[in-house]
């Protein structure tokens, strides 16, 4: 039940363990973190746009044909890669224009209750 000894020319910075098995743990160093700077995440999400952009071309690439759309009344014959794009940054707008009312909406609500005195003070 005891350890093995260590391999000849090898150091070990572990505490010698203890006759009744108590020794105090050895200490650890302590975990190294990377640190998140704005450059580094500026960098990382123009690696992720790039890579949004690859895509979003061979997507136009692929779909090339034209096609005819009418939307309420207006006739237009162009690429099926841009309507479909179009499509997709109307419905970006239309998310982006709903997420603006409701935190102009909390704001306010904040701002109401800032001015409102708290009947505990």
């Amino acid at each position: 039940m005891t350890e093995p000894a260590a391999p000849p020319g090898t150091t070990s910075t572990l505490p010698p363990p203890s006759a009744n098995g108590s020794a105090p743990p050895a200490p650890q160093a302590p975990a190294r973190r990377r640190t998140r700077t704005k450059i580094s995440s500026m960098r990382t999400g123009l690696i992720a746009g790039t890579a949004v952009l690859i895509v979003v071309l061979i997507f136009i690439i692929q779909n090339a044909h034209a096609v005819s759309i009418s939307f309420l009344g207006a006739h237009l014959h162009l690429s099926l890669a841009v309507a479909l794009l179009l499509a997709a940054i109307a419905g970006a707008l239309v998310m982006a224009a709903a997420g603006t009312a409701r935190i102009t909406q909390l704001r306010r609500i904040m701002r109401r209750d800032r001015r409102q005195p708290h009947p505990g003070k």
